[in-house]
């Protein structure tokens, strides 16, 4: 299918790896130019081995505010405009309410909240300007189930989810979309980490299978597409079926 986005440009965070890799090689073949980022340089020259020749890759820390400026300035020098903005974190450290230090909820909401606040700040103006834009947050479903032992996570996504379902609102008639993905149980570095056995994490899927990342990666390109400009202050669930609530 043509997505109707070929010649754009992406900024696509935390992208050395798992989902947010899965989604910049899907940009990339609808025919994206597309800008990566993460922490680790090292990582950085690894993922830029997946993709095309016309990818870059910029080291940026998106916790930092000031590093979130310096990476939209140079992704923009590099690209030109900035089209599609992916924003994507790591998570935090796992742990429950006794186990987790009131300084760790800082951290955990500056690095999976106020870093996409952040990048909002310094590119949608210019996408307004424009009126063409697309913001895709890529979450987690504990938005909508928490899950235990990640209270960081459960609270620092849950309040992201409120900001971009405001923002999108404020700017859909400037044709910008913005909407979030929430991720169930993908197989991806985290989720090794987290739960060990893959193959036991299968088995409490309806699907009987753990998300495939490159799977993720179309869905996030596709809600980019112009096919999707209807689509904005939406929360998509990619879970294989394992939420329990209605909504």
């Amino acid at each position: 299918m043509d997505l109707g986005i070929s010649g754009r440009r992406a900024l696509v965070t935390g992208a050395s790896s798992g989902l947010g890799l899965s989604t910049a090689r899907a940009l990339a073949a609808a025919g994206v130019d597309v800008v990566i980022a993460s922490r680790s340089e090292e990582k950085l020259v690894v993922a830029l081995r997946s993709l095309p020749a016309n990818a870059s890759a910029i080291a940026a820390d998106v916790s930092d505010p000031d590093d979130v400026s310096r990476l939209v300035e140079e992704a923009t020098r590099r690209l030109g405009t900035i089209d599609i903005l992916i924003a994507n974190a790591g998570g935090p450290p796992p742990g429950n309410f006794a186990s987790t230090p009131l300084e760790s909820y800082d951290v955990a909401l500056r690095l999976n909240l106020v870093s996409t606040v952040a990048m909002c700040r310094a590119v949608v103006p210019a996408m307004q300007s424009r009126g063409w834009g697309r913001v895709v947050a890529i979450t987690s479903s504990s938005v909508r189930e928490p899950i235990d032992r990640l209270i960081l996570s459960n609270t620092a996504r849950a309040g992201l989810t409120g900001f971009l379902k405001t923002l999108a609102r404020e700017v859909a008639g400037d044709g910008v979309t913005v909407n979030s993905l929430q991720p169930g149980l993908h197989a991806t570095e985290r989720l090794a980490s987290l739960y060990g056995d893959l193959d036991a994490v299968a088995r409490t899927i309806p699907t009987g299978r753990v998300g495939d990342p490159d799977d993720f990666g179309h869905v996030a390109a596709f809600v980019c597409s112009e096919h999707a400009k209807f689509i904005t202050g939406t929360a998509i669930p990619l879970d294989g079926g394992a939420l329990h609530g209605l909504q």
